[in-house]
């Protein structure tokens, strides 16, 4: 990984995961080179980086996916539902067991471990500021799959669900589908960037989804039917 582009930002607190150890210095080491970044814990497996983000709360943890004890999907999927940490899940490997297992886990990022460093701080940056984000190289195959997936993926809504939405949450939505970061939904609506915030929150808890990766997926698949 190149040098990361260093940058003034809120304070950021990251937790790293990974079974390899010289994998997770380096990692550590670039995101404490980082202003405004502090690198509150490491772990060794997933069992661990549960453990400690429960008890540390850190804004993002950095999650490999194959590790010993508990592995990071796993460890995805229980700290979503605690609601304690936003995931980004880092890892040498794209099949689609890994990219959809971390989806469906509520990661609310999946980058590969061959990212210059830059692109891990962005992505860090993006996690914690409750914004989601798919490595470009997989984002088309994610969405592909996703659309044709069987009834009991997470990307799918049904009428019921969608009915509970009230039409600024369908706007919101809408925006998610089409890819917009908090901010941009924000300018586009012409609402504040929190409210924005507050109605992903509600479409994510009224729709019984994990993530925004999530609902993005699931506005894509709905199409037409946000309009109606």
């Amino acid at each position: 990984m190149t040098d990361p582009v260093h940058g003034p930002g809120p304070r950021i607190r990251v937790l790293v995961a990974d079974d390899q150890a010289a994998v997770r210095a380096g990692l550590v080491l670039i995101l404490r080179a980082v202003p405004g970044f502090e690198v509150v814990a490491e772990a060794a497996d997933g069992a661990e980086a549960v453990e400690r983000a429960l008890e540390l709360r850190p804004d993002v943890v950095v999650m490999d996916l194959r590790m010993p004890r508990v592995d990071g999907i796993t460890a995805t999927r229980r700290l979503v539902a605690a609601g304690v940490t936003g995931v980004l899940v880092l890892t040498t490997f794209d099949l689609d067991e890994y990219l959809f297992g971390a989806l469906r886990a509520g990661a609310a990022g999946f980058l590969l471990k061959d990212a210059d460093a830059a692109d891990l701080v962005e992505a860090v940056r993006t996690v914690a500021r409750g914004d989601g984000i798919v490595a470009p190289a997989v984002t088309r195959r994610v969405l592909a799959a996703f659309a044709r997936s069987v009834p009991a993926a997470p990307d799918t809504v049904s009428p019921a669900d969608l009915a509970t939405l009230t039409e600024r949450e369908r706007d919101v939505l809408g925006c998610l589908g089409a890819g917009l970061s908090n901010a941009e939904i924000a300018d586009r609506l012409g609402i504040a960037e929190a409210t924005t915030k507050t109605h992903v929150s509600r479409i994510l808890a009224k729709l019984n989804l994990r993530s925004r990766v999530q609902a993005a997926i699931a506005a894509r698949a709905i199409g037409d039917q946000l309009d109606t």
